[in-house]
């Protein structure tokens, strides 16, 4: 037995050798709790994503404008921020974001910053991902050169996870069809939120005319959903932030009876918790979800509701101001009150939401969307209209209606997407490519002298035809005063 030792000493360490490996991967790597139900069809979902940068427009690896946002990206901030969704929503999954400049900042306050993020990883499990530019890379970098921050960029996260890490989404504000083809084919990252629905005179860039529910985007533009296998994506495009689908129709803001109309008004803090406080931003929050997770959950089969709440909103009062507000309690409020409504929702990461699409929808062909939003009587989301959107490959149709009134409804967008749709070329050195939107027959932001709202029986015929095909009971008689 003795002149064994040597080889069962050696077998010995091998077998804690590995056992202890897979204790490592498996505290590294959280996997969705087994008493969740599987599937896409009939959940509720959520997801939230958070971005850690420095500077508020990161436009490459070394030229930044905006605020220096480095003092409310701290330890101190994450850990309020994901302290409040763990208190009022226990085992929900989010989404981390870091920027170029936030993945590679020497402080002592961003290293510790990326050391508690992947203790939350391990903890939550969480997911850990990178954005390029801090959002509109494609606005100032060519193609090219975003494929190589994607690259780079993901090599930076799974180092700084460590164990073999590699996430499954990227988050990018919008992304260019190419550098989305390129995340499928190259980096094996199926997932990307890589447009913002309705995003038009907001802020920093423009991407207003694609569905927003997931769909796998054409080779032509990113907001054009493929229409077939010559032009299919392998990625789920995703949309940024769930908005009142009356406020989207604003381009950007304005001042309307004292009071400020926002087209990004519906989730987000920003328009809602900072703009106008607690209680009536958070009226305003859960009127959004409302459409999703009870209407729209019975008209589609499942429900998805999804935010962005930047880090530097977690104290946003000490750089931006916002009445001295930084939306923590409407935070916990919101989520508490989606669980005591909506009991069976999941709070998962884009990038698990992403594959759980991708694993029910092969392509785009049975995709039907359809949304009914009244207003719930905050600014733009005026309590006497009503709208209704129907979204799927061939186009997206928006008709509006006064309800007080016994009128027929109106076309306010009719996006076509069964036409040829190109997006703009590479940026001049030292310029910018602010309008990625895809716009054709008409729009809802209402720019345009096309862009007025008209019946649905004034359509042209073809138009008509093509809408009947899809939806044949908007057309049965009376159907226009439904």
């Amino acid at each position: 037995m003795i002149r064994n030792r040597p080889l069962y000493l050696g077998l010995a360490l091998a077998l804690f050798s590995f056992v202890f490996g897979c204790a490592a991967l498996a505290d590294d790597f959280t996997s969705p709790r087994s008493a969740e139900p599987s599937g896409l069809i009939g959940q509720r979902f959520l997801t939230l994503n958070t971005i850690v940068r420095v500077r508020q427009i990161e436009v490459s690896r070394d030229l930044a404008f905006g605020p220096d946002e480095s003092s409310v990206h701290t330890p101190a901030e994450a850990r309020t921020f994901r302290e409040a969704i763990e208190a009022a929503w226990p085992g929900a999954r989010i989404t981390w974001a870091f920027s170029w400049l936030a993945l590679h900042d020497t402080r002592d306050s961003y290293r510790e910053l990326r050391e508690l993020v992947v203790s939350y990883r391990k903890k939550f499990g969480d997911e850990i991902t990178f954005i390029p530019g801090a959002y509109f890379s494609n606005m100032y970098n060519t193609r090219e050169q975003v494929n190589r921050d994607l690259h780079e960029g993901l090599q930076r996260v799974s180092a700084m996870v460590g164990n073999g890490y590699r996430p499954q989404c990227v988050i990018a504000g919008f992304l260019s069809a190419d550098n989305l083809r390129y995340l499928a084919e190259e980096e094996g990252i199926h997932v990307c939120q890589g447009n913002i629905w309705s995003q038009y005179a907001v802020d920093n860039g423009d991407g207003d005319g694609s569905i927003c529910y997931p769909y796998y985007p054409s080779r032509e533009h990113f907001c054009k959903p493929s229409q077939g296998t010559e032009d299919f994506i392998d990625i789920v495009n995703l949309d940024g932030w769930s908005v009142d689908f009356l406020c989207a129709r604003v381009p950007g803001r304005r001042t309307v009876d004292g009071e400020l109309w926002r087209s990004r008004q519906g989730v987000g803090p920003i328009e809602t918790l900072l703009d106008m406080g607690t209680e009536r931003g958070l009226k305003s929050m859960l009127a959004t979800t409302s459409a999703h997770f009870d209407d729209g959950f019975q008209r589609n089969g499942f429900a998805w509701v999804t935010c962005g709440w930047e880090m530097s909103l977690v104290e946003a009062r000490k750089i931006y101001g916002y009445g001295g507000r930084n939306g923590m309690d409407g935070l916990h409020l919101w989520l508490t009150e989606i669980r005591n409504r909506w009991p069976d929702a999941r709070l998962i990461t884009q990038g698990e939401f992403g594959e759980l699409w991708r694993a029910h929808f092969k392509n785009n062909e049975e995709l039907d969307y359809q949304f009914l939003h009244r207003g719930c009587g905050i600014r733009a989301s005026q309590e006497k209209l009503e709208i209704r959107w129907f979204m799927n490959r061939d186009f997206r149709l928006a008709l509006l209606k006064d309800r007080t009134e016994n009128n027929e409804s109106k076309v306010i967008d009719f996006t076509r997407y069964d036409l040829p749709a190109k997006e703009p070329a590479d940026p001049e050195l030292g310029k910018h490519a602010r309008n990625w939107s895809l716009m054709n027959r008409i729009n809802q932001k209402g720019l345009r002298p096309q862009d007025q709202p008209v019946p649905l029986m004034e359509l042209p015929f073809e138009e008509q035809s093509l809408i009947q095909k899809h939806y044949p009971e908007l057309f049965a008689p009376g159907a226009k005063t439904k």
